[in-house]
């Protein structure tokens, strides 16, 4: 699981060093697999100022700029049609490695000039497939800084272990939350409230699924978003997505994955004007076909659950929508899907298809169930913020499950099972601060378990949330003792 210290920091209010912060995310079960200071790997390449674009001589495609390194003047032939006089861009001097291409830069003559460097597009550093101009920075950046500071580009990436589990922490916030109990920080609150709709969604989600099957789907809601402007995602969220290894799309697109890693939770959204009639969730049929968005046909089985309109297949649940429905800049009309489904029904259909994708990877490890309802209203949030139109009120078909549950801890358990003396107002403490809902019933503390830790089944689960948060660095050695004597 990746993420960006900027990004966990939209979560968590915390003025730990990244050396903390890393070192108990350890600690506290979600082990630090490798931190990329990214700020360091980009210190090579600067702010240039082009003093002078001129047409090159011997070529009508090439510039001739002479750039302010703020080092000097140097001498730069570039190709893109956005090089002009005035303006700032990344200036990469002879011999710099460029991350986008695994190249080191030599000093060369281009159609008879010489060029002493280059001025660099997003491919050329490895932020995007962005090549068609080079990179242009703002006016007031400063000649000769790294430009990576002026882009937020300085913003070290974390990269921890999530064990099959914990879910929860597939999202952002959730291991925020864990830093927080854990005394790092305070987390911030998070908008989930309900987005009201200004007219009745023309689509609507439908569930037809055999008796006894309804937990293959048990529930799925949407909304009918129009009048939409579906243009390249804000930078702010382009850069977030490239930080941790994903290629921006468009916002419509990049709102989606962005709400998968920051919240964990999968959405999808087809181009409402691709459809034909309302959505159903149900099982494939005998010879049914999808085109996925990886460009592969897959050919389904009929214990897999799929998204299908009158006509054909435009999904697999949990695992990849399909082509044919997919969102394009002229997308115009949106339908949203934020839908549960069962864990091992989606790993099963996977595993056979030979898909892996961000969505499978969280389903089958179960997501919250509570957040096919807010998750409609945090797209909405978002949808309207960057794309425009209107939202419709929501459609749901199905019900969520009732993931309520309530368990005694017997304080002294935590020292007797997890061998940790935590007082016992520490202990409710660390349950609130991780979600549960706590009071005292004599000597035990009674904990409701919150919708999104459905790994807690038992008083040693609580047992091992008290001790884990607490620190297992905080469990004094003690020597085995044999049971019997030895012969």
């Amino acid at each position: 699981m990746k993420f960006t210290l900027g990004w966990l920091k939209t979560h968590l209010e915390t003025d730990a060093p990244l050396a903390e912060i890393t070192h108990r995310l350890t600690m506290i079960g979600l082990e630090l697999e490798s931190v990329t200071d990214r700020g360091k790997d980009l210190a090579p390449f600067t702010v240039g100022y082009v003093i002078e674009a001129k047409r090159h001589p011997n070529a009508d495609r090439l510039s001739v700029c002479r750039v302010d390194t703020g080092k000097g003047e140097v001498q730069v032939v570039c190709g893109a049609p956005n090089a002009r006089t005035g303006m700032k861009g990344v200036f990469a001097a002879a011999g710099s490695f460029i991350p986008g291409t695994g190249l080191a830069l030599k000093a060369s003559t281009i159609r008879g000039v010489e060029s002493q460097g280059m001025l660099c597009s997003e491919r050329e550093m490895g932020l995007s497939e962005e090549h068609d101009g080079i990179i242009e920075l703002p006016e007031d950046a400063p000649v000769g800084t790294p430009f990576a500071k002026i882009l937020g580009l300085d913003d070290p990436v974390i990269d921890v272990a999530v064990t099959p589990n914990r879910g929860d922490c597939l999202g952002i916030r959730g291991i925020a939350r864990d830093l927080a109990a854990a005394g790092l920080g305070r987390l911030k609150p998070v908008d989930l409230g309900a987005v009201p709709g200004t007219f009745k969604s023309p689509i609507a989600w439908r569930r037809d699924l055999p008796e006894g099957e309804g937990h293959a789907c048990p529930m799925v809601v949407g909304r009918t978003f129009r009048n939409v402007r579906n243009g390249p995602s804000p930078r702010w969220l382009q850069d977030r997505l490239t930080a941790i290894g994903l290629r921006p799309i468009s916002a419509l697109v990049d709102i989606t994955n962005f709400v998968t890693f920051d919240l964990g939770r999968p959405l999808h959204v087809f181009d409402a004007d691709k459809l034909s009639g309302d959505l159903t969730m149900r099982f494939a049929r005998a010879g049914e076909q999808v085109l996925a968005l990886d460009g592969r046909t897959y050919a389904l089985e009929p214990d897999m659950v799929v998204i299908a309109d009158q006509q054909k297949v435009h999904g697999i649940g949990g695992i990849m929508g399909g082509e044919d429905s997919g969102c394009t800049e002229a997308t115009h009309a949106v339908f949203l899907e934020v839908a549960l489904f069962d864990p091992i029904r989606v790993a099963m259909a996977g595993r056979r298809l030979g898909i892996e994708s961000d969505a499978r990877y969280r389903f089958e490890r179960g997501v919250d169930p509570a957040s096919a309802l807010w998750g409609a209203e945090v797209a909405a949030r978002l949808v309207r913020e960057l794309c425009g139109g209107e939202a419709s009120e929501l459609t749901i078909a199905g019900a969520m499950p009732d993931m309520s549950r309530t368990i005694a801890l017997r304080p002294d358990r935590v020292r007797t099972l997890g061998g940790s003396d935590v007082p016992a107002d520490e202990q409710a403490r660390i349950l609130d601060a991780l979600g549960f809902a706590t009071k005292r019933a004599g000597a035990a503390i009674e904990a409701t378990v919150p919708t999104w830790r459905k790994d807690v089944e038992g008083e040693a689960d609580l047992v091992e949330e008290v001790t884990r948060i607490w620190g297992f660095d905080r469990i004094p050695p003690a020597p085995l003792r044999a049971t019997r004597a030895l012969p």
